[in-house]
């Protein structure tokens, strides 16, 4: 996966510092990464939409997951604008970007089983 995705670096200071704990830091980013989406797109309010949006975009960042914490911080800027646009096309890049974060992730994950 190229780096527009993925900060490779990121995943190996990971992986040393959380020792045995990575593979499960990597099921709880998949995990939570369902829900974060869930709360994107069951968002009522601008401001629940805001949140979620940060909260996706923090976890991302924390898991190396570069481009799609850009496409959410996007996505926090976009809400501010009034009237906010493309709401919809930026959720649905970001839901394009997680299937191929996810597809990484998971082979990671099997990748560090095998060892």
């Amino acid at each position: 996966m190229t780096d527009m995705h993925i900060d490779h670096s990121v995943l190996r200071d990971l992986q040393e510092v959380m020792e045995e704990g990575y593979l499960q830091l990597l099921e709880t980013f998949l995990e939570d990464s369902e829900q974060r989406l869930s709360q994107l797109h069951g968002a009522r309010t601008a401001n629940e939409l805001g949140m979620a949006a940060h909260s996706f975009k923090g976890s991302s960042g924390n898991m190396g997951a570069v481009g799609l914490a850009r496409l959410c911080q996007q996505l926090e800027e976009r809400i501010k604008e009034r009237p906010p646009y493309g709401i919809e096309e930026l959720i649905h890049r970001i839901d394009q970007e997680y299937l191929e974060v996810q597809r990484f992730y998971r082979s990671e994950r099997e990748r560090v089983s095998a060892n």
